[in-house]
């Protein structure tokens, strides 16, 4: 997705749970804050993007792309700020749609994942996708995403669908312009890309489908192999992720399982290629990765949990049996390590980008490309910025 690099943001979709500035303020609320406290919370800000990806025989390529590519959007989003104040919150849903395993009563469509900022269940879903012939039905799953999903009613939002496909845009009983028109009226932009020739994408409607909503028409190669340049910094990245894991402390129920899936997408990323894993290890040392629901450092550091609440069973083999200041203390140890870890790979990784940059090579996504070059020129509409 060559227009990809400029989302998956992103998909860039990044994901700080702090509080935040609206980015987007008509006259009058302008007037009316200034009489506020300037003690007064802000209120959050969302990004909330919906991939909606084919997933029938010709669709490897495609699942393949956005498989690699999602640690390139993450990245991306770290760096997007609400006109001079705060970080906005990352959500990511994710469609398949045009696959023959799916219900034909549902339209061929399934609800991967609804809106998550849980990074490594997304990675886990993307590499459950699997691709098989089926009717590629464009305006129904677009109407399907906007009734199943939580848009929220924030106007200073921004909400975006992502399709993708390679079929013509009109086929099925749903006529796509209404579901466009529906889109439309959530504040909702409709971008698609076509998988294949330009012109061809343009003649089967698919340019009508993102125009209609002010959204971007892009046509892909879907089954170009991404390219990732080989850094002297890469290894020694991949080894700081091997020590950031071990600064993660399940807890509760889920805590055991969640600690299992982190390494299972490591091994995921790894699998792909190398370029992948630094990236996801990138990922991993950005604000957007936070997992309050599994980890004693994260939840402590978001007040998610009380410690006085967990049950013994809830904690670590390591923990079990410890006084709540010894555990406090351990926590904080851990935090102070994970800082420090973060703060190396984010070091490295600017060496990583100036050695790109200096040797004049250019890592290369299709779909990566798409998704962000997209979601810049719509954020910057909403006075999004990018530091």
């Amino acid at each position: 997705m060559k227009y990809l690099k400029h989302l998956l943001g992103i998909l860039v979709f990044t994901c700080s749970l702090g509080t935040m500035h609206a980015c987007k303020v008509n006259a009058k609320e302008t007037e009316k804050n200034a009489t506020q406290s300037i003690a007064e919370k802000p209120s959050k800000q969302f990004v909330k993007i919906a991939l909606l990806l084919d997933t029938s025989n010709s669709m490897d390529g495609l699942i393949n792309q956005a498989k690699a590519q999602l640690w390139d959007i993450v990245n991306e989003f770290t760096h997007a700020k609400c006109g001079n104040y705060s970080r906005p919150m990352l959500q990511i849903a994710l469609y398949e749609y045009g696959n023959d395993n799916l219900s034909s009563s549902e339209g061929y469509i399934r609800q991967v994942i609804g809106f998550s900022n849980d990074l490594d269940e997304i990675s886990e879903k993307l590499f459950s996708l699997t691709t098989n012939g089926g009717e590629e039905y464009c305006g129904q799953v677009i109407h399907t995403s906007l009734k199943q999903l939580d848009w929220g009613k924030n106007a200073d939002d921004l909400k975006m669908i992502f399709i993708a496909g390679n079929e013509p845009f009109t086929q099925g009983k749903l006529n796509y312009r209404q579901a466009v028109a529906n889109a439309k009226e959530k504040d909702i932009i409709v971008n698609t890309i076509f998988c294949g020739n330009y012109e061809q994408g343009i003649s089967t409607m698919w340019k009508n489908g993102a125009t209609l909503t002010g959204g971007e028409y892009m046509a892909i190669d879907h089954n170009r192999q991404v390219v990732h340049i080989e850094t002297p910094y890469d290894d020694v990245i991949i080894k700081l992720n091997s020590k950031l894991n071990n600064t993660y402390i399940s807890y509760g129920s889920l805590g055991r399982e969640k600690k299992m899936l982190q390494s299972a997408q490591d091994s995921n990323a790894e699998g792909m290629t190398p370029g992948v894993a630094v990236k996801r290890s990138v990922s991993k040392s950005s604000r957007l990765y936070k997992n309050s629901n599994w980890d004693l450092v994260d939840a402590f550091e978001e007040e998610a949990v009380e410690l006085s609440e967990l049950k013994e069973d809830d904690l670590p083999a390591e923990l079990q049996g410890k006084s709540e200041s010894e555990i406090k203390t351990y926590v904080d140890e851990k935090k102070k390590e994970r800082e420090k870890i973060q703060k190396q790979i984010q070091e490295m990784n600017a060496k990583r980008e100036a050695y790109i940059a200096e040797n004049q090579a250019q890592e290369t996504g299709e779909l990566e490309n798409a998704l962000i070059s997209a979601i810049k020129t719509q954020a910057s509409k909403k006075n999004y910025t990018w530091d």
